[in-house]
């Protein structure tokens, strides 16, 4: 039985999901944030020091990081599914590529913007317009061309490809899960049908409804 220490508005559920897509028994310990920081609780330190989440614990392995995780479960007990083969070179970069990618390049730009929009509400109400002005300043000058950026990266692949490394869902398909309904929840998607597209086939996968039904809606990012 693998136990999966899942933080409530965390990036567990891509790991739940790929669980589910590998058919395997799994237990959820769930942890709620703390109200007022939204930090994890002092106990997730007791399954791993960073007390982050995910964490899986696999008899007597314990092990963080979704890149890590991931590749563990698909490694393990995928037996040659949800990765390409190593002859399909092509496939296989894509596939180390998107898993890397995912956390790398992509979230560090998502969580900034999701920390600015949330500075002007944390600040006390006498310096609040300037707070607002700042984080207005930095999202627009900064982080919304670049996350521009990314978004046309990530379209012009899914364009070309479908998914982001081998057969429909791959590790990366899962790792990029996460940032992808980020991405949704946060900007229009309106001129990116290829993201929308993602995602909705995403949603709509059983394994997925199957995940949202035990784990709750991933709804940590908001307009």
């Amino acid at each position: 039985m693998i136990h999966v220490h899942h933080l409530e508005k965390s990036r567990s559920h891509r790991v739940i999901w790929l669980l589910e897509l590998l058919e395997l028994e799994y237990e959820i310990h769930v942890y709620k944030r703390n109200d007022k920081t939204m930090q994890a609780p002092k106990a997730l330190k007791e399954v791993h020091p960073l007390g982050k989440s995910p964490v899986i614990v696999d008899g007597e392995l314990t092990i963080a990081e979704s890149g890590a995780i991931i590749d563990y479960l698909v490694e393990r007990y995928g037996q040659g599914r949800f990765k390409p083969e190593p002859e399909n070179v092509e496939a296989w970069v894509d596939y180390r590529y998107w898993l890397h990618y995912a956390e790398g390049s992509l979230m560090p730009l998502l969580l900034m913007s999701l920390v600015f929009s949330h500075i002007p509400k944390q600040s006390p109400a006498l310096v609040r317009p300037v707070a607002k002005g700042i984080s207005s300043t930095v999202r627009e000058r900064f982080l919304d061309p670049q996350l521009d950026q990314h978004m046309a990266f990530i379209e012009a692949h899914l364009r070309a490809k479908e998914n982001f490394g081998g057969a429909w869902p791959s590790g990366a398909d899962v790792q990029m899960s996460f940032p992808m309904l980020a991405l949704k929840g946060t900007r229009s998607l309106g001129n990116y049908p290829a993201i929308a597209g993602f995602t909705q086939r995403l949603e709509s996968d059983p394994a997925w409804q199957r995940v949202i039904e035990r784990a709750g809606p991933l709804d940590i990012l908001e307009r």
